[in-house]
């Protein structure tokens, strides 16, 4: 069997005449073993979820429902406070930016007439500005026309820390300035090559003026818009339980002509990863299950001779466990890893780096993840440009023990390593989910070996990615000793997601706890190599800079990564999707609909 015949298989595969069993059944007959021909499946799987979609409808509405599973449960539908990505997702239908990601990094207008460049004037040579053209037109859910004063104020809003946005990062140190009703321009303080971020992707939707101008600053919370958005996207606000349901129907003066195709758009809430597989790949019950953080093997029982496909999406998310410096179990001005305290242990780098060679990412990886991720040292691994080649990995735990030992930490009679009165057992926290539950319980049995006592806690996903200020489990305020979770790189350049090694963005009670850098720990060298990448406008020199801002916390082993993850995501038979790694997965979401 050749390379064209192979390609022949596939492309029955693609068109549903050749099962995938039947598939494996015929390479097999070729020579070919099972764990070749699954690698060749998920090859045709990425390739084909990282394919440009093509709109076919040619009338707006018709669809029917759409139904989608976000199992983490949206909470609020301000985007601008959606800390988790299950909350971007939700006010992705509703509100939008100036420009999205599409799956090949490439920037999409949305509410802008053209993306800038500097043939077409938007650019200024020495990126100290951006003139964005708006499309006209628009309109808000009420009627209201959109303008340049809403992009205005929505940089007024987020910048203002009394707002306390997560997206401040990328609004505070810039000046929108309004030149007409339809024109914006946009002035940084020095030359910065990466000027898409303000009013782009995930961090730019734009709010309305008229429904949250009196609601800035310190009474931003206090807004109805959060709750009950009022947007230009394609679909309209219906109903909002949080935690539960989300119900929105088709937007009939939406901007793009024959979209959205879907008449009703339904998120459904809660259960587990697992259920909403189910719900999707065998039931067909629903047409879509968001983040399918689910064990591979149990991906591919469901797939066979169900009601639906598992897509694979190139991203750059990462699975990974922060290890937490400063000291989760004492209260300072109200808070505890409050971040001028220090960890009784974990402030050792040689525990730090025990802990580290105490992870099995290889096994973890081929166990429970299979297709959807790849075992990595690296915290950023996308685009390849970016990922750096020094970081490397490895499972010793005779090497941990050795550490631990020439450091001073004692193996007690209870088996536990201590030193001058304090001992090595910590809590480790993440969220409710199998693979999860599983990793942690690899890393506990690994970690006993060296003489450390893990505690090992799970903490409901719709609770531990809230933004909920009240709540002491959130990922965000880290009280405990490590917590893994997986980061998503919300756009190709890796800038802004790196912010979460700075020092201005460590999360703290006076930003609520809405701060990038949950880590608390921060270095004067990351600092200053981030920001000279902010203006550099060399590519080269801009990605060695950004490189070392991750080789610094990664080598000091306070992020430990483990997994390069793909998007994975869940799709009934006939539903074409537009998914990107850089966006969140409703981004293009008025392009989908059902080939029958």
């Amino acid at each position: 069997m050749d390379e064209n015949d192979i390609r022949g298989l596939i492309a029955e595969v693609r068109q549903g005449t050749l099962s995938r069993r039947s598939f494996m059944r015929t390479l097999a007959a070729a020579g070919i073993t099972a764990p070749i021909a699954s690698q060749i499946l998920l090859w045709n799987d990425v390739a084909m979820a990282n394919a440009t979609l093509a709109y076919k409808p040619t009338k707006a509405g018709g669809g029917g429902p759409l139904r989608m599973l976000v199992w983490q449960a949206p909470t609020l539908l301000n985007p601008h406070f959606a800390l988790g990505t299950k909350d971007q997702v939700a006010s992705r239908i509703f509100f939008e930016p100036l420009a999205g990601w599409d799956k090949e990094g490439n920037l999409i207008p949305c509410l802008a007439a053209e993306i800038p460049t500097k043939a077409n004037g938007g650019l200024s040579a020495d990126g100290t500005c951006v003139i964005w053209k708006l499309k006209q037109g628009v309109r808000w859910h009420d009627g209201k026309p959109f303008t340049a004063d809403d992009v205005v104020f929505t940089w007024t809003y987020a910048a203002d820390l009394a707002t306390a946005a997560y997206t401040t990062g990328s609004y505070k140190d810039i000046i929108v300035e309004k030149i007409d009703d339809h024109t914006i321009k946009v002035i940084f303080k020095a030359p910065t090559p990466f000027w898409a971020d303000p009013f782009v992707g995930s961090v730019g939707q734009i709010l309305p003026k008229h429904h949250f101008g009196d609601y800035a600053g310190a009474k931003s919370r206090d807004a109805p818009g959060n709750l009950k958005p009022v947007g230009t996207g394609p679909y309209k606000f219906v109903e909002f339980k949080p935690g539960d349901l989300l119900r929105a129907e088709r937007n009939p003066d939406y901007h793009v002509k024959n979209q959205p195709y879907f008449d009703t758009f339904d998120i459904k809430g809660g259960g587990d990863a697992v259920s909403a597989a189910r719900a999707v790949l065998q039931t067909g019950e629903y047409d879509y299950a968001w983040n399918l953080l689910v064990e591979d093997e149990i991906l591919k029982r469901m797939e066979t001779g169900g009601k639906g496909k598992v897509e694979y999406t190139t991203a750059g998310g990462i699975e990974f466990i922060i290890l937490n410096t400063t000291d989760p179990w004492t209260e300072v001005d109200g808070e505890r890893s409050n971040a001028r305290t220090k960890h009784p242990t974990l402030s050792d780098p040689a525990v730090r780096r025990a802990l580290n060679l105490l992870i099995d990412r290889e096994g973890i990886q081929k166990f429970i993840y299979g297709r959807a991720a790849v075992a990595t040292a690296s915290f950023v691994n996308q685009p390849p440009q970016f990922k750096s080649s020094k970081l490397k990995y490895e499972f010793n735990i005779e090497k941990a023990n050795k550490i631990l030992d020439e450091a001073g930490w004692k193996v007690g009679a209870d088996g536990i390593r201590t030193r001058d009165g304090k001992q090595l057992k910590y809590v480790f926290q993440t969220s409710i989910n199998a693979p999860r539950q599983k990793a942690q319980a690899i890393i506990k049995q690994a970690c006993q070996k060296a003489g450390i006592e893990i505690e090992l806690k799970s903490v409901t996903a719709s609770v531990f990615f809230s933004s909920d200020v009240g709540n002491p489990d959130t990922y965000s305020k880290f009280y405990c000793d490590m917590e893994m979770y997986n980061a998503t790189q919300p756009q190709p350049d890796p800038e802004r997601f790196l912010n979460q090694c700075v020092s201005w963005e460590i999360a703290s009670k006076d930003n609520k706890w809405l701060g990038r850098n949950v880590s608390r720990w921060s270095d004067p060298e990351a600092d200053k190599a981030y920001k000279a990448a902010q203006n550099e406008l060399d590519p080269v020199k801009r990605a060695a800079l950004l490189i070392k801002v991750d080789e610094i916390f990664c080598e000091a082993n306070i992020f430990l990564p483990l997994l390069s993850r793909y998007i994975v995501g869940g799709a009934v038979d006939g539903l074409m999707t537009d998914i990107s790694g850089w966006d969140v997965t409703t981004w293009n979401i008025a392009s989908w609909y059902r080939n029958t």
